[in-house]
């Protein structure tokens, strides 16, 4: 699902709201979230995830075209866990497809 389906799918839900406000009120929430995590904040949604942040350290990588050696630096990367009712959910529609 994009962003813009998902502010379809709520704007079409809650027809008391203006797809500008639906708009906005997504983008706030990403907004904040990203935010949150820039500042190595955790974030929790019971029943669906966790996002935090897992550092990766400096390496020496390669370039596949060239096979020259490449120096990777440190960096921290988005980490997204499912939570248990999260995970229940998905491999229940997963044995029903099954």
């Amino acid at each position: 699902m994009t962003k813009s389906e998902l502010i379809s799918k709520l704007a079409a839900r809650y027809p008391q709201l203006l797809a500008k406000d639906t708009e906005l009120a997504v983008k706030m929430i990403l907004d904040a979230m990203a935010n949150s995590l820039s500042r190595g904040e955790r974030i929790e949604i019971r029943g669906f995830g966790s996002f935090d942040l897992n550092y990766r350290p400096a390496r020496v990588g390669r370039n596949p075209k060239s096979g020259e050696k490449v120096h990777v630096p440190e960096k921290y990367v988005p980490h997204f866990k499912a939570g248990k009712k999260m995970r229940e959910r998905v491999d229940f529609k997963a044995k029903d497809r099954a």
